[in-house]
């Protein structure tokens, strides 16, 4: 569940200081590209599950905002009804006043053929007044039951807007603890360059290239939602986007499978809740894979390759199925 406190861990930015700081002190040796990269790989699963939650709360804030719309909607024609029930009400309430008490009596037993007459006549009058009651109590109790959950949907509103605030709030902040794993993954690149230099030897590197050509042939939805994944392959990474030209990691696997005619919320947490649970074996393309424990979200496209939105480092691309600390695979329905 969302907690609008949750922060990236001072520790994140106080291990990114001392990294920029370790020079100045000869005291104490500069971390070693590993445990830079180390660094930088827990920066990266904070900022995967910051982002995760300002999705959450933003559907939700949605989903409240939607529930007000309808229920101001419902209660509308209710209104209606009550308004008019009460004029009823009142102007039989002042035509008896105007009879003034024994003279209506009186003016029904003129009016009235017969004894008979009288009774049916004085007992139309009383189940009217007691059928208004009736109906004035039953709307007025309808009202109060929607004044009740009116008043809950505008609490939930205003503390989901107070989150979404703070969160949006707390970008800059996680903004420059992005440039600070930047400034450190730089010093990581250069130390290992410096490295391999000093040895002789051409510098390595673990990405996968981005693919040329066509995309894996897949068939049915599972096809469309690779295909869709395939084409938006370079796009840059802004978290909370979902396309059509920028995405996050669980904005690109709702959009890849919405192509595909399957409904997925836009938060990795809540996509794993609606896919069917499927074992490594069972893993075939278009199928979800999970991460760092609900962080990350990717698409699988065959080969043991996902295509995912990593971090606003880079853009969308194919990397090796274990590319993060898997959490499940999933099946869209």
């Amino acid at each position: 569940m969302f907690n609008g406190r949750t922060t990236l861990r001072t520790a994140v930015v106080a291990l990114a200081v001392a990294s920029m700081i370790a020079p100045a002190c000869a005291a104490h040796a500069d971390p070693t590209p590993e445990q830079l990269q180390a660094q930088i790989d827990k920066g990266n699963e904070e900022v995967e599950l910051v982002v995760e939650q300002y999705n959450k709360v933003k559907g939700d804030l949605e989903a409240t905002e939607a529930a007000i719309t309808k229920l101001q909607a419902d209660l509308a024609p209710l209104q209606t009804t009550m308004d008019t029930a009460q004029d009823e009400a009142t102007t039989l309430a002042v035509n008896a006043y105007k009879s003034g008490g024994n003279l209506g009596t009186w003016s029904l037993m003129l009016g009235a053929r017969s004894s008979d007459s009288f009774t049916d006549r004085v007992g139309t009058l009383r189940q009217i007044s007691l059928s208004q009651q009736r109906d004035l109590a039953a709307y007025g109790a309808a009202k109060d039951a929607f004044t009740t959950e009116q008043r809950r949907l505008n609490d939930t509103k205003a503390a989901q807007s107070q989150q979404k605030i703070e969160l949006e709030t707390r970008r800059k902040k996680i903004e420059g603890d992005i440039a600070r794993l930047d400034a450190m993954q730089a010093k990581a690149e250069a130390a290992a360059a410096a490295a391999a230099a000093a040895a002789a030897k051409p510098k390595t590197t673990t990405t996968t290239p981005p693919p040329a050509g066509k995309p894996p042939a897949v068939s049915g939805s599972a096809g469309k939602a690779v295909n869709y994944a395939w084409a938006q392959l370079g796009k840059k990474y802004v978290w909370g986007a979902a396309g059509p030209n920028t995405f996050d990691c669980s904005g690109l696997t709702m959009m890849a499978w919405k192509a595909a005619g399957v409904s997925l919320p836009h938060n990795a947490a809540q996509q794993w809740q609606k896919v069917r649970h499927i074992t490594r074996s069972q893993l075939a393309p278009g199928d979800l894979v999970f991460y760092n424990n609900l962080g990350h979200v990717g698409i699988y496209i065959g080969n043991n390759q996902i295509i995912h939105a990593p971090n606003s480092r880079t853009v969308v691309k194919v990397a090796p199925v274990d590319i993060d600390k898997l959490y499940g695979y999933g099946r869209p329905a």
